[in-house]
């Protein structure tokens, strides 16, 4: 936790860098966001990280990264965001995350030949095998494929532990799919991804829980055990298919972990370089925040409460209080249960409202890290109290990718 003092000097700072611009904004602060990069970095060891895209959603902020010595590659949310970094050439390697149904973009992939040689697609089934030579035929270029290996934990029978992701667990689904994807013409098998959520995206310690603090790190040590031993299997089950390019693994969360396993060619962050309040949860490391917004004070309906308008910026996922912002600066400010975050305003109660004035600011943070991006169509990038420059987000070029 910074100092008060620390804190005091951060918000000076920021409404210093601020001060011509009218909130509700959002900034990125660069010295924060490099920091962060380079912590990233450190954990992943000598294992290089792709940048997840979804948690960054700003292409100034991706090229920051990528010039980064650790970085290499992106690792879209979506076919249709990844052929848009192509074109803009945002980078020359970019997996998507996810399958994709989109008929449209396959097609787009499919017509041109620089993309498909640089664009690797997620696939788990033979299903979406089929749905994809339904949608583009069999004259095109040979399409770069992912497999992605469910990373989640088992332990007894009918029990799941992480994300509900791909359905071949076992190393010996993993051989199958391989073999499948090398008999199908217009494939080729380049990939393995297995992303442990329930490592990775999980803190392991949740503020004023102690028991389950110890709970969420015994089930950490177990999992990454028993998916090190996994994965490893399943990547020499499907070498003996094809010939790989890259394993990725991990996440902010499991950066140490899962780059000390030998099968794991590759990292995968993003959350890291920004910092939201979901990652303050974790033991081991704790990204600066290089993200904020800005709120303005329009109502004082009473001595200790501020009312802010807008934003009510709900970050996805289960819901509840994990999920809402938080007052950030001035410090000693927290929401008040009965609004919350709300669509047009939102109250902020504490001692430390009792000096705010109609026309002060309020810096936030969000609960996710990319989600901000949807809120707002600029980035104002600052170092210290000095306002560099603006930079788009997806939104702010016209960009939304579900």
């Amino acid at each position: 936790m910074a100092q008060p003092s620390t804190l005091a000097a951060q918000r000076a700072d920021l409404d210093r860098a601020t001060g011509e611009l009218d909130p509700p904004l959002a900034v990125a602060d660069l010295a924060a966001f490099r920091a962060n990069a380079r912590d990233l970095v450190r954990r992943a060891g000598t294992t290089p990280i792709r940048i997840a895209t979804k948690s960054v959603r700003c292409r100034e902020l991706l090229a920051l990264a990528l010039a980064e010595p650790g970085f290499a590659g992106l690792m879209a949310y979506s076919l249709p965001e990844a052929l848009w970094l192509h074109r803009e050439g945002a980078a020359d390697d970019i997996l998507v995350a996810y399958p994709t149904t989109d008929r449209h973009a396959l097609c787009e992939l499919a017509a041109d030949e620089a993309a498909a040689a640089r664009i690797t697609i997620m696939v788990d089934s033979p299903e979406q095998l089929d749905h994809i030579d339904a949608a583009v035929g069999p004259k095109r270029p040979e399409l770069r494929v992912c497999l992605e290996v469910d990373a989640s934990w088992r332990p007894l029978p009918g029990i799941h532990v992480g994300t509900r992701r791909s359905p071949a667990h076992s190393p010996a689904q993993a051989r199958r799919l391989a073999e499948t994807i090398a008999r199908r013409p217009g494939f080729r098998l380049v990939g393995i991804m297995a992303y442990e959520g329930q490592i990775a995206g999980l803190g392991d310690a949740p503020p004023g829980k102690p028991l389950l603090s110890r709970a969420l790190r015994w089930m950490r040590r177990r999992s990454a055990a028993e998916l090190a031993e996994r994965r490893a299997a399943a990547v020499a089950a499907v070498r003996r298919v094809a010939e790989l390019e890259f394993v990725n693994g991990g996440g902010t969360g499991s950066l140490e972990t899962t780059g000390a396993e030998p099968a794991v060619t590759e990292l995968t962050a993003g959350s890291g370089l920004i910092g939201p309040t979901l990652f303050d949860a974790y033991r081991s490391f704790r990204p600066r925040p290089a993200v904020l917004y800005a709120l303005p004070v329009v109502r004082k309906p009473a001595p200790a409460i501020a009312t802010l308008f807008s934003g009510g910026y709900i970050a996805s996922g289960p819901t509840g209080p994990s999920r809402a912002p938080s007052a950030h600066l001035p410090p000693g400010l927290r929401l008040t249960a009965a609004e919350g975050a709300g669509e047009v305003q939102t109250p902020v109660s504490g001692e430390a409202a009792r000096e705010l004035q109609v026309g002060d600011r309020v810096w936030l943070r969000h609960a996710k890290a990319g989600e901000l991006a949807e809120r707002f169509t600029h980035y104002h990038l600052v170092e210290g109290d000095r306002l560099l420059r603006t930079a788009p987000t997806y939104r702010g070029e016209g960009m939304s990718f579900g």
